[in-house]
């Protein structure tokens, strides 16, 4: 749809459809565009449909300041809880005296007296390398205001957001969108645009960022506590630095901004008849011969060139998935081409991250007992099994077998048994006495999966 002709039909509410609004009939308003209640009422709601008067949106900040919304604001923070920003205020202190805090805070919204905090910077270990990745953590009041402020929003841009964007979206997933791009390359969209943008939470040009924000709202007091929220900086190891493009990872916030920022290139992949997929800043482009495939890289270089962001120039690239082992990686899945068709894996990284807490657990020096070991890898495994059901099955079963083979050395370690043997470890230690001690069994996991799903095929 061109977003162009999306922004007059909202303007313009003689020509919403019918249809569009007698969907609400079966359908909770709420649920349909959603909508937090008790934030949003059913008049706002309804003109969501119908088109704003002007096309713009007046008077958004004395719904932030509410004492409902920044009450239900303060619970989400606080069910999330998280670590405490550069004030040294934790979630359970804040919760001690939140009521005058939250009054504190509407008041400062109100008089338009509300100043940010900087973001506290803290440097989080990238899987299978050396290097860092970093993460900010806004104060808990920040966090709080950002939310009341998201969940404003957030029903003005899900109404212009396009369907294959899943990223940071309610009710949608990951897995929403592997399924659609696993539906798509069965249908023959098999040449396939990779896209990574270089840095791109960082990167974000916030002039620009506040242009677009522009285009829908018009409280010039709630685009001052966006634009504060921007501005606030970052503080490292006791250094301030400004923050001079960007939004801060870590901020509420940020997933509907950065969503923001790459709506018109989906609207744009839309109006020319690109299957494009997106999760945040991750996406693909399904075509169905390499020309297109290769008109559609020239068409994102040039709209990347005029949103000031980078594309990556060794991970952007264009994959003919017709040939035998070829892949492309999309969310912590590789997708590779065997000779018979293609094959969902997991991506190197996503397992290599995997091993490596197993390995952190499961020492050969280890205190605990088995019971209590098994107690502690189990989580890791039952959170990487919901994400990674859809994979090849081969990987499950290897993962599990590796796993066990860990175990049973603690057990050679302790019992002062020389050498690994298949046959004498499998004799003392079988399969089924790890079952007994209630190891989680990725290949039981997957296969209970499959069944649920009733002969339903997800992935191939």
């Amino acid at each position: 749809m061109n977003p162009s002709n999306e922004r007059d039909r909202e303007a313009n509410p003689a020509s919403v459809p019918t249809k569009a609004l007698d969907k609400q009939a079966g359908e909770s308003l709420w649920q349909l565009h959603k909508a937090e209640r008790g934030v949003w009422n059913e008049k706002m709601l309804r003109t969501l449909v119908r088109g704003v008067k002007g096309g713009k949106w007046f008077s958004l900040i004395d719904k932030v300041y509410t004492d409902r919304t920044l009450s239900m604001a303060w619970e989400k923070v606080q069910s999330n809880a998280g670590a405490c920003g550069v004030d040294g205020i934790t979630v359970n202190r804040f919760d001690k005296d939140s009521e005058e805090r939250l009054l504190a805070v509407k008041e400062h919204l109100k008089g338009g007296t509300y100043q940010p905090k900087s973001v506290k910077r803290v440097r989080i270990p990238k899987a299978g390398s050396k290097e860092t990745r970093p993460l900010g953590i806004p104060t808990v009041t920040d966090r709080v205001v950002q939310q009341a402020v998201r969940m404003v929003l957030e029903p003005i841009y899900e109404h212009r957001f396009a369907d294959h964007s899943y990223g940071f979206r309610p009710g949608r997933s990951c897995h929403d969108a592997l399924r659609r791009v696993d539906g798509q390359l069965a249908e023959g969209y098999t040449h396939v645009v990779d896209i990574d943008i270089q840095g791109y939470f960082d990167t974000i040009d916030q002039e620009r960022l506040m242009s677009l924000l522009e285009e829908d709202v018009s409280d010039g007091a709630l685009l001052t506590v966006i634009e504060r929220f921007l501005n606030a900086g970052v503080l490292e190891d006791g250094v301030w630095e400004m923050s001079e493009a960007g939004v801060p990872q870590g901020g509420v916030i940020s997933p509907l901004l950065s969503n923001l920022y790459l709506n018109d290139l989906d609207h744009l992949m839309e109006a020319e008849g690109y299957a494009m997929t997106r999760y945040a800043d991750d996406m693909v482009i399904l075509c169905r011969s390499g020309e297109e495939a290769a008109q559609a890289l020239e068409r994102v270089k040039a709209w990347m060139e005029q949103a000031r962001l980078k594309l990556h120039p060794e991970k952007t690239h264009t994959v003919d998935m017709r040939e035998v082992g070829v892949s492309f990686d999309f969310l912590g899945y590789r997708f590779y081409r065997s000779k018979r068709r293609i094959v969902p894996l997991v991506r190197p990284k996503s397992l290599q991250k995997l091993r490596e807490s197993i390995r952190q657990k499961t020492r050969r020096c280890n205190a605990h007992s088995m019971q209590t070991i098994i107690e502690r890898i189990n989580p890791s495994l039952r959170g990487w099994s919901g994400y990674f059901k859809q994979a090849y099955r081969g990987e499950h079963q290897k993962l599990d077998s590796w796993i066990r083979m860990r175990l049973r050395s603690i057990y050679r370690k302790r019992h002062r048994k020389r050498g690994r043997g298949r046959g004498s470890d499998h004799q003392r230690w079988p399969n089924r006495h790890f079952a007994e001690l209630g190891l989680f069994s990725l290949v039981t996991a997957q296969r209970e999966a499959i069944s649920l799903r009733k002969g339903v095929k997800i992935m191939h």
